[in-house]
């Protein structure tokens, strides 16, 4: 079975953009204003609120229980 690459690390930049750093040691760069679509994403429209994103052991979450799945991250985002 593949391995999946989880997120380990991730940071604010700008906009809906967040540098994240997964567990192979690659940084990319996702832009997450194309998956802000439906009522659990709603509230991440909302600047401020999009910042308060954490990483939860495996992918990014909000404290309101959005997440983006890491294989999504990690397939859609930009290499460093």
């Amino acid at each position: 079975m593949e391995h999946l690459p989880v997120v380990i690390d991730a940071e604010y930049i700008s906009d809906y953009k967040i540098k994240l750093t997964f567990d192979t040691g690659e940084k990319k760069i996702a832009d997450c204003a194309q998956w802000l679509e439906g009522e659990v994403f709603e509230p991440l429209k909302n600047k401020d609120y999009f910042r308060s994103f954490f990483v939860d052991g495996w992918t990014i979450s909000w404290p309101n229980g959005a997440d983006i799945a890491p294989e999504t991250l990690y397939k859609e985002s930009q290499s460093v």
